[in-house]
């Protein structure tokens, strides 16, 4: 990408030094900046896009969506829960985690196509999440005709992003993914196997939710001792 200098010569991008992302103190003082940008990028793309603002500075998982346009997208609206991506942010702020043209999914199966940037409160505390998710449907369903002429098989790809309508949902999915990806039902599942879906949920952050080591333990069954004491041996293994 190029850019136009002072003197509107073009300029890559690289060849200047970089200019820090804007920092907000508030998540007010960032939706008076955010969201003629939110209706500005919903207006141009249409309604199959959806743009979200989230309020991450008050650790309230089950309530981070501040402001929303085109909220039927997913069938979200102002009050509503974070995705997994948010409870990843809580599991490593200081990493950086802004990301870009991610598959979703909505809760009823749609393919999404999204985009998030985290912002900053001059501590380096994340305070806000721009996220924009762009239902793909329109495009699959001009794509399905051309392919029942000219059919393509489709590389199978993992969904980075779970929108749900709310927190609980939201664990219950990340727990049955985990589940599915060890290849194991649970009633054949060892003490290996069982660490292996805790690990994943730990890496994906779901042990911020409220609740979520009992939840998980009745759903591996196991207790919630044993599973606090497995999450111990991985978690020191690990170092």
């Amino acid at each position: 990408m190029t850019r136009r200098n002072g003197e509107g010569e073009g300029v890559a991008d690289g060849a200047v030094p970089a200019v820090t992302k804007g920092r907000f103190e508030s998540i007010e003082e960032a939706w008076s900046v955010l969201e003629p940008v939110m209706r500005a990028i919903a207006s141009a793309v249409g309604d199959h896009c959806e743009v979200v603002l989230h309020d991450l500075s008050q650790r309230d998982l089950n309530h981070t969506i501040y402001a929303i346009v085109n909220g039927h997208v997913t069938g979200r609206k102002v009050g509503g829960p974070s995705t997994n991506l948010g409870l990843e942010v809580m599991r490593d702020e200081d990493a950086e985690h802004d990301e870009f043209g991610y598959p979703g999914r909505t809760a009823d199966g749609r393919e999404l196509h999204s985009s998030s940037v985290y912002y900053r409160d001059a501590s380096g505390r994340i305070i806000a999440a721009l996220c924009i998710n762009i239902d793909l449907t329109p495009l699959q369903t001009a794509q399905n005709v051309i392919s029942a002429l000219l059919p393509s098989a489709a590389p199978e790809k993992r969904d980075r992003e779970l929108h749900t309508h709310d927190i609980a949902s939201l664990l219950d999915t990340m727990i049955a993914d985990a589940v599915s990806a060890v290849g194991r039902p649970v009633a054949m599942m060892d003490k290996s196997d069982r660490i292996a879906v805790l690990r994943t949920l730990d890496e994906l952050g779901a042990f911020h939710v409220k609740r979520s080591v009992e939840t998980v333990a009745k759903r591996l069954g196991i207790s919630k001792v044993t599973a606090y004491a497995y999450l111990d041996q991985m978690r020191s293994e690990r170092g």
